[in-house]
């Protein structure tokens, strides 16, 4: 597969339990299935990201010592020498730490601070040895996660079939209009339904509401609850490297390909 310009994806929602991590993860390592080179970078004190690609052992190991995220952008370093290999082909991790809960403060002294993160990624997307750099964002507003969309060409919002699934977008869209005064490149790629139950009503409601939003396209690739997913988690693995077979396994290989579809163009 030809080689191409990187591009950085955020993926990001203000509500927990949108299935965030999980669908970067998932696509991060669908992607690689497709040679696609991705480098996935945490950026959530929860860890989740890190958890996807390393026994939680492995992860406590990396948030505690001085070779994370966290670190990393608290002394504005290169975060080339930050990025540990995955037991996968094609899929590299910048690890998280706990410590994360704290870099709003540590932004807050910082000068030209919605741009620390662009500025350490600089020479990993300078080299475009990486087709793809998705970032897992926490779910809040703040600084921490305007840098992340300053530094990203695009966003991903995972939005959860639910009844408070939606809670919230219009904050949402109202902040990256915010990011879009300093960053006015970065674009939302899309919304991506996750933890779908066709037997209830809220998918239905979902789908209609997203349909009703102008300029924002909905990926007609969607995710259904299937217990593959907390059965990957607890092996400390993307679903679909742990059940290619499952159902979710399939459909987050389908939203990768659309995912890719746009990225490379």
């Amino acid at each position: 597969m030809q080689r191409m310009k990187t591009r950085v994806i955020a993926f990001a929602n203000n509500k927990g339990g949108s299935g965030k991590s999980t669908t970067c993860s998932n696509i991060g390592y669908a992607l690689s299935l497709m040679g696609r080179k991705v480098l996935l970078i945490d950026g959530d004190m929860q860890l989740n990201l890190s958890l996807s690609f390393f026994a939680e052992d492995d992860v406590l190991e990396m948030a505690q010592s001085k070779k994370n995220l966290y670190y990393a952008i608290g002394e504005q370093k290169d975060l080339t020498d930050y990025i540990r290999k995955t037991e996968y082909e094609n899929v590299d991790l910048i690890p998280s730490s706990t410590l994360m809960s704290g870099i709003e403060y540590e932004l807050f002294t910082k000068w030209q601070r919605e741009h620390i993160l662009t500025k350490c990624l600089k020479n990993i997307k300078d080299s475009d040895a990486y087709d793809y750099i998705l970032i897992d964002a926490p779910p809040t507003l703040g600084g921490w996660v305007m840098n992340i969309m300053c530094a990203s060409d695009y966003l991903i919002i995972p939005v959860e079939a639910s009844p408070w699934g939606l809670f919230g977008l219009a904050n949402m869209f109202e902040f990256v209009q915010t990011v879009n005064q300093i960053a006015p490149d970065m674009k939302i790629m899309g919304i991506a339904i996750t933890k779908v139950d066709e037997r209830k009503n809220y998918f239905k409601q979902t789908k209609d509401t997203l349909a009703q939003l102008e300029d924002t396209y909905v990926f007609e690739n969607y995710i259904r609850v299937d217990s593959s997913v907390e059965w990957a988690q607890d092996n400390s693995k993307p679903v679909v490297a742990f059940k290619k077979s499952s159902r979710s396994a399939k459909e987050y290989i389908e939203l990768a390909k659309e995912v890719d579809s746009i990225g490379s163009r």
